[in-house]
């Protein structure tokens, strides 16, 4: 009974025994099975194809005795139906890890759990909502929940600093997501049927404080240079952060082996160059891989202390381009560069009531308008 971890990761076993409960001072329990081979397809989710994963599973009754755990890893343990009520009562729990499972709701009660930072809900094909969830919380992730179509408002969520709804496309509108000042990084590609309520309601707040987006799209802002960019210093203000922004498209079915099991495209890069040799390489960080090959637009921001903004000097030039040429299934369709300033971007006042021209605003400001501009484009 003082049994502190418990790690049976990729075993054979397919049900937890009822005096599992009886473990009252165990703190990480890992549960999880291999994942399917290979990424879904369109075709598959139409044809409501099933992974060949564990099924018919369901946690004992005594598993909310567990009273002192913290962190619980199920996933692909074809756990289905309900979670029960009973599961909100393990109130120490900061790690909940329920991805690649069958159940269809999880209990309206979740906020309970008053400790929770990260809840991973990715690839729950059968889950069709998301209730009220625990103010505490600073990642969370439901891509791939292909029957998701709700989700209650998200404002409670003060401390959420990643936000992942890759292809939930059946969802309509992500309330609350303008409150959300902690947010780092968003993921809703492949979410077209929310895609316009996401860009009304992206703040200049949450595009200044914004490290990574990725959203339905095909186009950069007009103002980002779309050519390599040759550094030029200002005598008196200092780069504070770089903007990255491309238009990719993804073809599943065409992906080799390897990028089929990524759970982002890694393919894209923003090089430094020096005297005709690149000093610094960054992978840029593109999660969430759509299922359709529709153009998806990702906006990178690299802030003062990352290497490639420190490593700027005077004369070195920026580019994007594929890691590899090579590579099937990724098309980069267009790429920008914009470097931001001292003062570019500092102004916290509500720009609106100044009636300025875009030239004058402060580089957020003009991001909003641009995703209002396209938001209009597509709806006419």
């Amino acid at each position: 009974r003082s049994l502190k971890r418990f790690i049976m990761e990729e075993s054979v076993v397919t049900s937890l025994p009822e005096s599992f409960g009886l473990l009252q001072d165990l703190v990480t329990l890992k549960m999880n099975k291999p994942l399917p081979s290979r990424r879904r397809t369109l075709a598959d989710i139409t044809a409501n194809f099933n992974h060949d994963l564990p099924r018919h599973k369901e946690l004992p009754a005594s598993f909310c005795k567990l009273s002192s755990l913290e962190e619980f890893d199920a996933r692909a343990c074809g756990i289905s139906g309900q979670i029960q009520d009973d599961f909100t009562k393990l109130s120490k729990l900061e790690t909940l890890n329920f991805s690649y499972n069958d159940f269809h709701s999880i209990p309206g009660s979740m906020e309970r759990l008053c400790v929770l930072k990260k809840l991973l809900l990715c690839h729950c094909e059968r889950l069709r909502s998301l209730p009220q969830l625990p103010s505490t919380l600073v990642e969370l992730n439901a891509a791939d929940c292909y029957a998701l179509e709700s989700i209650d408002d998200l404002s409670n969520l003060e401390k959420l600093q990643e936000l992942q709804l890759t292809n939930c496309n059946k969802i309509k509108d992500v309330p609350g997501l303008e409150c959300l000042r902690s947010l780092r990084r968003l993921y809703v590609g492949g979410c077209h049927s929310s895609a316009s309520s996401v860009r009304r309601r992206l703040s200049k707040a949450a595009l200044r404080n914004l490290t990574n987006l990725g959203i339905p799209g095909t186009e950069i802002p007009d103002w980002f240079s779309r050519e390599v960019v040759n550094v030029a210093t200002h005598p008196n203000l200092t780069i504070k952060s770089v903007l990255v922004g491309v238009v990719v498209s993804v073809n599943v079915e065409a992906l080799d082996d390897v990028q089929a099991q990524l759970p982002s495209i890694v393919d894209i890069q923003a090089r430094v160059i020096g005297e005709d040799e690149p000093i610094y390489k960054t992978v840029l960080n593109l999660m969430g891989v759509p299922i359709t090959p529709e153009d998806h637009l990702y906006l990178c921001r690299f802030k003062h202390y990352h290497p490639l903004v420190l490593l700027l000097r005077e004369g070195h030039k920026i580019e994007v381009g594929r890691r590899s040429e090579s590579a099937s299934g990724i098309e980069l369709k267009m790429w920008g560069i914009h470097l931001v300033f001292e003062n570019d971007d500092d102004y916290d006042g509500d720009e609106d009531l100044l009636h300025l021209s875009e030239s004058q605003q402060s580089v957020s400001q003009r991001l909003v308008g641009f995703f209002r501009r396209t938001d209009q484009s597509i709806q006419q």
